[in-house]
């Protein structure tokens, strides 16, 4: 029996719904999902095996133009993803043009592998408009196969799935068959906080924000961890905690709910906030949250 193994990386503007697709597509929440642009930062594997096949989904973050050194760093992961992928989805939703970035654009159009092109959220949109659509992208994007879905509704999710298996090559698997993912477990805990502070603050607060999970210990019973929420200034570290601790308390209380349900175990989680001025702009720091080699 032959089998079929591949890569198939997301790509498309911010707050399109490329991580709510991914989510759909493995079936565990593996990447973040918020109404804000940018909300992811890196590339996410999410593995979906089979006994003839294991495809190996990557979300990417949002192609903006970078305006300090995270988001280049960004970049980059979207970059590394026309790289390795054996299959491209690029997705776009109803009333958006082409990309941000001209030259990745460009990528897309004279891509050698097979690109599938989402035309997502039509359940916002008139018939008559999803038809233009659908024949404004076939003329831009002549290579790909176009599809209309809704990920959020899981409308024709399950198709484009068949499609990828019938685009990707014949090879053995890359990974174990019992993996989900090529993250460790504290990378998902980091994203649910960041997560939740994304939700619950405003403004430049939630992109000036990393979490380090400091430790995680996992008994029978509980599995105990501490992280640290990082900030760029004083005032940005009284925003986090609030009133007497009242927006830490709920932004912890929010997240260990969703990892008591990540790990299906009890969960204690301990918070706390500390000042690292400007690493978003700071190379050492951008390597140790994994944004560089």
């Amino acid at each position: 029996m032959t089998h079929k193994a591949g890569f198939v990386n997301i790509i498309g503007n911010p707050n399109v719904g490329k991580s709510t697709l991914m989510n759909a597509l493995v079936g565990e929440k593996l990447s973040i999902i918020t109404s804000k642009a940018q909300t992811t930062r890196h590339r996410i594997l999410g593995i979906v095996n089979d006994d003839d096949y294991q495809v190996i989904f990557s979300d990417t973050p949002g192609i903006i133009k970078p305006a300090y050194e995270l988001q280049e760093s960004m970049m980059d992961f979207v970059k590394s993803a026309f790289e390795d992928a054996d299959v491209l989805i690029y997705m776009v939703e109803v009333g958006e043009k082409e990309l941000k970035n001209e030259a990745f654009f460009n990528k897309i159009i004279n891509s050698k592998i097979p690109v599938i092109l989402l035309l997502n959220k039509i359940d916002k949109s008139s018939q008559e408009q999803v038809e233009e659509k659908i024949a404004y992208w076939r003329s831009k994007v002549p290579n790909s196969f176009v599809y209309v879905i809704s990920a959020l509704e899981k409308f024709n999710v399950e198709t484009v799935f068949y499609k990828i298996i019938e685009l990707l090559p014949e090879a053995p698997p890359f990974y174990p068959k019992d993996q989900l993912t090529d993250k460790p477990e504290r990378f998902f805990v980091n994203e649910t906080i960041r997560e939740k502070i994304l939700q619950q603050y405003k403004k430049e607060i939630p992109y000036s924000v990393e979490v380090e999970t400091e430790s995680f210990v996992e008994n029978d019973d509980i599995i105990k961890i501490r992280s640290v929420i990082m900030v760029e200034r004083d005032t940005q570290k009284g925003i986090i905690i609030g009133h007497k601790g009242s927006a830490i308390k709920r932004v912890g209380t929010d997240a260990r709910k969703d990892l008591q349900h990540f790990f299906d175990k009890k969960v204690y989680l301990d918070l706390y906030v500390k000042v690292n001025k400007n690493w978003r702009s700071n190379d050492r720091q951008l390597r140790r949250f994994g944004y560089k080699d």
